[in-house]
C-alpha cells in the first residue's frame, strides 16, 4: 500500500474548483477516489443508507446499493483512503475491538457487485484485530465417517473449534431455537442476501433454502475458534468459488464396496435409500477427484490412523493447550485524532507523548466478510 490522501470534517474541502458543493453536515467525512467523491455519514440516521457518491465529472449525486453490516453511529471519525479501493475508517472515542471499519468502494468484490446489481455498490467490512485460523470444509458421501471424525475433534479440542449454525427458510419444528439450530429468515430476505454475496454455499431442499452465510462463519472466528463446514460436494465447490479462504478436505472410503457394506450395517435406513445413497455416493466420489476442488484427501481405512492424519494436517496434537487464544489488549482511542499513513502503518495522531499505531502489513479478507489480521499497539516515540 502507498501513502494515500485523507479528507477530514475538520478541513475537508467543501467545494470544488468547478463549483461543486458538498454541503456536507455534521459528523460526515468526505474522501476522493479517482473522479468521485465518498461522503460518509456518522449518524444513526434510519432513513439514510449513511454514504453518497459525487461525480466530481457531471456534479450528479448517487446514493449507492450498500451492503455489509452497517457500523452503530460514530459521531467522530476519521478516514484515510487505502490502496484506492476501501476507505479506512477509525471511530474516535471508542474502544479498539469496535474502532476500525473498512467500506470498500473499488475491490474485486464491488466489481462483481456492480456487474451483478447494475448500480454503483460499497460494502462495509468490519475490521479486526488479530488473526483467525482457517475454516475447515470437509466434505464425503454419507457413511465414509466423516461425522465420526468431526466429533472426535470437537470431544478432544472442544475449545478450538466450532460450527457455523446455517439459514434456512423453513418454518422451525417443535423445540428448534432460531440462532441455536439454525438461523430461521424470510425466502425473500435470504434470496436478497444470497443475491448480494453474502452466501458461501446455499441450497434448495424439498422447496426450502438451506445455507452457510460468511457471517455465520465469521461468528465462529470472533469466538477464537475454527469454524467447521460438514458440507457436500456441490458446497465445498460454491465456497471454494467464494472469498473465502478454508482448508478443504474430502474423506474417501478405500473402496465403494466398503462403504456399502458401512451404510448397510448402520441399520438405519431402508434398502431404497441405501441405493439412493449409494448413488449419491458414486457421483460425490466422482467429484472429489476434481482436481483443485480438495487440498487433502483422507482415506479413510482405519478409524484412528485417518483421524491422526486429520490433526496432522491441521497441526494439532494431543500436548497442544486447548484453551483459544488470549484476545489482543483492548485499547481506549481518544475523543479526536487526525491520521497519517507510513507504508503499511496508520499513525493516531492525538498530541500525546505515546503514539497509537495500527498496522495493517497482515491484512486480510475483506467484504463481504470481516477484515482480519490487523494489529494495533501503543509505542513511545
Amino acid at each position: 500500500m502507498g501513502k494515500a490522501a485523507a479528507f477530514f470534517v475538520a478541513d475537508v474541502e467543501r467545494s470544488f474548483s468547478n463549483g461543486f458543493d458538498l454541503k456536507l453536515k455534521d459528523f460526515e467525512t468526505a474522501v476522493a477516489v479517482g473522479s468521485k467523491t465518498y461522503v460518509i455519514c456518522g449518524t444513526d440516521d434510519p432513513t439514510s443508507s449513511g454514504i453518497r457518491i459525487l461525480n466530481k465529472l457531471t456534479g450528479e449525486w448517487v446514493i449507492p446499493t450498500v451492503l455489509g453490516t452497517k457500523p452503530e453511529s460514530f459521531k467522530g471519525h476519521s478516514c484515510v483512503l487505502l490502496n484506492k479501493d476501501r476507505i479506512l475508517i477509525i471511530k474516535h472515542n471508542s474502544k479498539s475491538n469496535e474502532s476500525v471499519w473498512f467500506l470498500e468502494v473499488d475491490t474485486q468484490f464491488i466489481r462483481d457487485q456492480k456487474k451483478k446489481l447494475g448500480t454503483e455498490v460499497v460494502s462495509w467490512s468490519k475490521g479486526v484485530i488479530g488473526n483467525a485460523e482457517l475454516p475447515l470444509v470437509i466434505s464425503g458421501p454419507s457413511g465414509v465417517g466423516k461425522g465420526t471424525l468431526i466429533n472426535m475433534l470437537m470431544k478432544e479440542f472442544p475449545s478450538m473449534f466450532g460450527f457455523s449454525v446455517s439459514h434456512t427458510t423453513r418454518a422451525p419444528r417443535e423445540k428448534e431455537q432460531n440462532g441455536v439450530h439454525y438461523h430461521f429468515i424470510n425466502r425473500d430476505v435470504m434470496e436478497e442476501d444470497i443475491r448480494s454475496g453474502k452466501f458461501l454455499e446455499f441450497a434448495a431442499v424439498h422447496g426450502n433454502l438451506y445455507g452457510t452465510s460468511i457471517e455465520a462463519v465469521d461468528v465462529v472466528a470472533d469466538a477464537g475458534k475454527r469454524c467447521i463446514l460438514d458440507i457436500d460436494v456441490q458446497g465445498a465447490r460454491s465456497v471454494r468459488a467464494s472469498s473465502l479462504e478454508a482448508i478443504f478436505i474430502f474423506v474417501h472410503p478405500p473402496s465403494f464396496e466398503e462403504l456399502e457394506k458401512r451404510l448397510r450395517a448402520r441399520g438405519t435406513e431402508t434398502e431404497e435409500q441405501i441405493h439412493k445413497r449409494l448413488r449419491n455416493a458414486k457421483a460425490e466420489l466422482e467429484q472429489g477427484n476434481s482436481p483443485g476442488l480438495f487440498d487433502h484427501i483422507l482415506v479413510n481405512n482405519d478409524l484412528e490412523a485417518c483421524y491422526k492424519q486429520l490433526k496432522n494436517i491441521l497441526g494439532i496434537s494431543e500436548s497442544m493447550n486447548t484453551v483459544p487464544t488470549t484476545p489482543s489488549k483492548v485499547l481506549d482511542l481518544p475523543v479526536d485524532f487526525s491520521l497519517s499513513q507510513i507504508n503499511e502503518k496508520i499513525l493516531i495522531n492525538h498530541g500525546a507523548a505515546e503514539q497509537m499505531v495500527l498496522d495493517l502489513s497482515l491484512m486480510k479478507g475483506g467484504a463481504p466478510g470481516r477484515t482480519r489480521g490487523l494489529d494495533m499497539y501503543v509505542f513511545d516515540p
